[in-house]
């Protein structure tokens, strides 16, 4: 009976709509925030894209200016070096004379040190000639020592005969 007797009043009507119109601005508030946010965000984003497309830029012209010289490139990779000057500024020479001073000396001993490195596998041989050098040279001065007594003696002994 109550259903029958519930008449849609205008008052009624208004309470819904306003309502309505609460739930929607509650919902604005609720995602106002989020959209802010995900505009900062996106902001951000395009910010950032914008520094790397610069940077991608920056080498994409780089690596066209080498392709653009490719053939020039190629030909000066091919082509001996030695006899051309190369330039070098001016803040660098002093290390240059260093590292060529370096240079020289590394390849004025360069034998010497091929030599040494050749006569590695060869040293515990040349060790034990060495060894057998130094024994025979042992006997020698004590046979010296021996003889140099002898000498002395004989020299006393020729003193002796000649002073009588």
């Amino acid at each position: 009976t109550l259903d029958l007797t519930c008449r849609k009043a205008p008052c009624f009507v208004k309470f819904s709509e306003m309502e309505k119109m609460a739930n929607i601005q509650a919902e604005i508030n609720e995602v106002q925030p989020l959209l802010l946010s995900a505009t900062i965000v996106s902001t951000l984003q395009f910010y950032f894209i914008g520094k790397k497309c610069e940077i991608l830029q920056d080498m994409n012209r780089h690596l066209e200016a080498v392709l653009k010289e490719k053939r020039a490139l190629r030909k000066r990779l091919i082509k001996p070096r030695c006899q051309e000057s190369l330039p070098i500024e001016a803040t660098f020479h002093k290390y240059l004379v260093e590292l060529l001073t370096e240079a020289m000396t590394f390849i004025e001993n360069l034998e010497s040190h091929l030599q040494t490195l050749r006569s590695i596998p060869h040293i515990p041989n040349i060790m034990k000639n060495m060894d057998t050098a130094l024994t025979k040279t042992d006997v020698l001065v004590m046979e010296l020592e021996e003889l140099a007594e002898e000498i002395l003696k004989w020299r006393e002994l020729q003193k002796e005969v000649y002073s009588d």
